[in-house]
């Protein structure tokens, strides 16, 4: 998500957060699958967040997240996790933008219904297929379902509409700040659907991706 302060503030942000890349536990990868890569995700990214775009069939076939009920008619589902009250702002403040950076603050799951799946394109909106497994599909999808703040393991209810014209906030799981963004979220997903990414020290899209096409090769 881009942030709403000034081009010195971010790159000192950046420095701080370089100065402690080391510091986030890695979760182990889950054993290598021998089976095909049968089944595409997409990983978007606007330049500040990424996302993850996955077919709404396949996560409804898992039964791991009710929340798919609330877009019968899409495509696919896109899912993206962030500062619960950056993310959803229509005007970001840097007021807001340092609270999030320096501050442990709650987060929300942003879950939008798309009509079809984002194409691989250069310019403002960047996308990168990834491949996984039956097993690894799954594991992902688990670990988005898990990203949802959920009372007595019920269905999550929207909290407030999304960016889009079909799309709603959730409140989620975790806390954000500056070595927690949306985009260290998106690593972490990747790396338990089985991609070779470790999200230790992640914090700007463009990292994220790098990443992500080295792990891909």
């Amino acid at each position: 998500m881009r942030p709403a302060l000034g081009a010195l503030a971010w790159f000192v942000c950046t420095i701080l957060a370089a100065g402690l890349a080391g510091c986030t536990e890695v979760a182990p990868l889950p054993p290598a699958e021998p089976e095909p890569h049968a089944h595409t995700v997409r990983v978007v990214s606007n330049g500040w967040h990424t996302a993850i775009v996955v077919e709404r069939a396949d996560v409804a076939a898992t039964g791991l997240l009710p929340e798919v009920a609330d877009f019968p008619v899409a495509a696919v589902l896109e899912f993206g996790w962030g500062d619960r009250v950056y993310y959803p702002a229509r005007e970001k403040t840097i007021g807001m933008t340092l609270a999030a950076a320096f501050t442990e603050t709650p987060a929300v799951m942003h879950l939008a219904g798309l009509d079809r799946p984002p194409e691989r394109r250069k310019g403002d909106v960047d996308v990168e297929p990834v491949g996984l497994s039956q097993a690894g599909l799954r594991a992902l999808i688990g670990a988005i379902a898990e990203s949802f703040e959920r009372a007595d393991n019920g269905r999550a209810a929207p909290v407030s509409r999304g960016l889009y014209a079909n799309s709603r906030f959730y409140r989620a799981r975790g806390t954000f700040h500056l070595f927690n963004t949306c985009n260290t979220w998106t690593g972490r997903m990747l790396r338990a659907g089985g991609v070779d990414l470790s999200p230790s020290g992640v914090i700007t899209a463009d990292e994220l991706m790098a990443r992500l096409r080295a792990a891909l090769g």
